[in-house]
């Protein structure tokens, strides 16, 4: 039951997320991101985990799409406020981070399956926000940052797995 509504409640997230930030009403979305991080964090038996994949993802998401953003590859639908990168995408970061201890755990001993499944996953994404739900614009052509974000996730999300279970086992073994 917890790996479905941690699955399913991130979906339900990103939903919330890009919908709003396409009608210029982030904050619902920003609301949606913290409620959805607080209730994972309440349900988890891995908080200091949780927490240190929590902050990596931030920075994760300050750099990638703060760097898309000043290179003009992506234009936010709602870009303030931001820090290099509006914080409801950074926010959806750390809803995005709240998975990899839980329902996308599984990735974490198959680093090359992951970034493959990033690569992939990951653009559609920010596409299925563009094309669906104006959250997003890419440029024309939209290649290039279509590269760039299937680069920066294929790098990120094996990054992400691999601190997510070094200190998923290392909080584990301190325990022991």
């Amino acid at each position: 039951m917890a790996f479905w509504s941690n699955l399913l409640g991130y979906q339900a997230t990103w939903f919330a997320v890009v919908w709003s930030a396409g009608r210029g009403q982030a904050w619902i979305g920003m609301c949606a991101c913290l409620l959805f991080i607080a209730w994972q964090w309440h349900a988890s038996d891995k908080r200091a985990a949780d927490m240190r994949v929590l902050l990596t993802a931030f920075a994760c998401g300050l750099l990638l799409d703060g760097a898309m953003t000043g290179s003009g590859l992506l234009h936010y639908a709602t870009p303030v406020p931001a820090l290099p990168a509006p914080i409801w995408i950074v926010l959806l970061w750390g809803a995005f981070a709240m998975t990899l201890n839980h329902s996308m755990a599984w990735f974490s001993n198959r680093p090359w399956i992951a970034a493959l499944f990033a690569a992939i996953g990951g653009p559609l994404a920010y596409l299925g926000a563009s094309r669906g739900f104006d959250a997003v614009t890419f440029p024309n052509p939209p290649w290039p940052a279509l590269a760039a974000l299937s680069i920066g996730w294929a790098l990120s999300l094996p990054l992400l797995l691999r601190i997510a279970t070094w200190h998923r086992h290392s909080s584990t073994g301190a325990r022991a």
